[in-house]
């Protein structure tokens, strides 16, 4: 199955619960949690309070991305928010194997992000102890960027790595994910797939999560 996970970065905070409620109804499988610091990533969003609040909103899974330094400090924090699966970038961790686990231990799915320039060979390792990998085909940081194109053969090599290990793990995507992308991304490998302006933006968010689902074949 192909999920759809509608990032709430593009949404319109002024009615933050509306908007989830809506692309919920609308059909979305996930509710995608951008978090960032301003350190990591040249920007500043939300933090757990309003992943809790999200949680009240919505009984869907939340996919929450920590795009922050000491990542390990705030684990407890989304834990307690109801975060379903929380993802880590391997530059901002220590010791990246502690903190998937520690994920793990606190109830969560855990996960962990590549960058663009980040090679396959940084998560090898880890991929047995993780629910996801996240393939990042923009710079993190910013919604609504161009898709980085050399991103689908990255897919692809990260979905045969999978593979060849017999493991069971989530390809997920984000960046640049529309209706002109989806389904070469689809083809390439992804399982889910992160969409912040083409869902939040467009008039019509059922439509839009209908014609991904036409494109992805689910």
């Amino acid at each position: 199955m192909k999920l759809i996970a509608p990032s709430i970065l593009s949404a319109d905070f002024s009615r933050l619960g509306e908007e989830i409620k809506a692309v919920e109804l609308a059909g979305a499988d996930w509710i995608h949690v951008d978090v960032m610091d301003g350190h990591f990533v040249p920007n500043i969003t939300i933090g757990p309070l309003v992943a809790k609040a999200a949680r009240k909103t919505t009984e869907l899974p939340l996919d929450v991305h920590l795009m922050i330094e000491n990542p390990d400090h705030y684990l407890e924090d989304f834990a307690n928010a109801g975060c379903t699966y929380l993802t880590i970038h391997p530059e901002a961790c220590y010791h990246t194997h502690r903190t998937v686990h520690a994920i793990r231990d606190l109830g969560m799915k855990p996960g962990v992000a590549l960058n663009p320039a980040t090679p396959l060979s940084v998560v090898e390792w880890v991929m047995p102890d993780v629910e996801l990998i996240l393939v990042m085909s923009v710079n993190p940081g910013f919604g609504g960027q161009k898709f980085i194109p050399q991103t689908i053969e990255k897919i692809k090599d990260l979905k045969s790595m999978i593979r060849s290990k017999g493991l069971d793990v989530l390809v997920e995507v984000d960046g640049g994910v529309n209706e002109d992308t989806i389904k070469s991304v689809s083809e390439a490998g992804a399982d889910a797939f992160v969409a912040g302006s083409a869902i939040f933006k467009s008039p019509d968010y059922a439509g839009t999560i209908k014609r991904f689902r036409s494109l992805v074949g689910s």
